[in-house]
């Protein structure tokens, strides 16, 4: 079968090596705590770079879109995963944040012991390596398709099995990262599962002018501090001194497939970040508003718990299981908005979920 690729020959014309216009650029970095990490370096063309961080769960660290920044890069800067310390909140030492750290696998939010085990923070699975890491371009359908992927593993002696496995994929010219994670109970006993997807914006797609567009039907505060803010949850302030973290538990509204999308628009720079997903995979969606003087950062985090930890009682009755054996699914979208069209339909879109999950 004869195979369309003239697109690839017409772009030939023009170039000697395609990484002149698209790729995905290996390499280790050195130096400080850093030092070892292997990182993938992705850029697809239409304004659209990242950075993949392969020894630290296949999490992102930065991304930028069409020169504007669109994450938040911690004061720990990259650490590598032999740095990490799981004992009470020692996840903060190595919590670089970036455009996504994931959080699990069996405990998300505050440190907790249950049944004698302690759980550390947000659990061990960002600061794992990748495993059976490969990142490919391959042509289909005459569009170079750019993907990572890699497995990582949470398991030990007498405990647990549980893999990870994520594909991230984006194509040339089109602005969305595609985001597929499975998650495999390889064990023979059953595993309670949390999930949270940090996604974190920051300077200066974050700024005062920045608003955060959700379909929400029920704003939870998680507490006093948050209690104060209710009213304003969507808005931005300017770096504030001593600013105390804000964080809200929203039910969305979804399509009634429970197809779901949340944004973080910056008119003033007509861009925009927003994340698809999907509430039957992920029922709970986490905002993490933090406006404090270099702690400057909106997380946007769709998972399927309660941040309290294993032990908080917000969790009783909804804590999800994967028994021996099984795969969960949770995939996520992720659309760069370049211009006030395309702002305007998103955030039209979102006004028009009207179905409960």
């Amino acid at each position: 079968m004869e195979v369309n690729n003239s697109n690839k020959r017409q772009m030939l014309k023009y170039v000697g090596d395609f990484s002149q216009l698209f790729g995905i650029k290996e390499y280790t970095l050195l130096g400080g705590k850093a030092n070892g990490v292997r990182a993938f370096d992705v850029k697809n063309g239409a304004g659209l770079e990242f950075t993949v961080l392969a020894d630290r769960s296949l999490d992102i660290a930065g991304l930028s879109f069409k020169g504007i920044n669109c994450s938040y890069i911690g004061k720990t800067g990259i650490v590598a995963p032999e740095y990490y310390n799981e004992n009470g909140i020692g996840f903060l030492r190595s919590f670089q944040a970036g455009f996504l750290t994931t959080c699990g696998l069996r405990n998300v939010g505050n440190p907790c012991e249950e049944n004698g085990e302690m759980f550390s923070m947000h659990g061990r699975i960002s600061n794992t390596p990748g495993e059976e890491v490969c990142a490919t371009t391959e042509w289909i359908d005459d569009v170079p398709v750019l993907t990572i992927s890699g497995k990582m593993r949470e398991a030990r002696l007498f405990g647990e099995n549980l893999i990870l496995s994520r594909k991230i994929t984006c194509r040339y010219g089109e602005n969305k990262i595609f985001i597929q994670n499975t998650v495999e109970n390889c064990g023979f006993k059953r595993e309670a599962l949390m999930l949270l997807f940090h996604f974190n914006m920051g300077y200066p797609l974050l700024d005062e002018d920045a608003i955060l567009v959700t379909p929400t039907a029920k704003l939870i505060p998680r507490d006093s501090d948050a209690v104060k803010g209710e009213t304003v949850f969507n808005q931005s302030q300017p770096p504030t001194p001593e600013y105390s973290e804000q964080v809200f538990y929203h039910n969305l509204y979804s399509d009634q497939n429970g197809d779901t999308c949340v944004a973080l628009i910056n008119k003033k720079l007509e861009t925009g970040v927003a994340i698809h997903f999907n509430k039957k995979q992920l029922f709970n969606f986490t905002q993490w508003k933090q406006m404090g003087e270099g702690e400057y950062v909106m997380g946007m985090e769709p998972c399927n718990c309660y941040v309290g930890g294993r032990t908080d009682p917000r969790n009783d009755g909804l804590r999800e299981y994967l028994e021996a054996g099984k795969i969960r699914n949770f995939d996520l979208t992720i659309e760069l908005l370049n211009g006030m069209d395309k702002i305007n339909l998103i955030m039209a879109n979102i006004n028009n979920y009207n179905t409960i999950i």
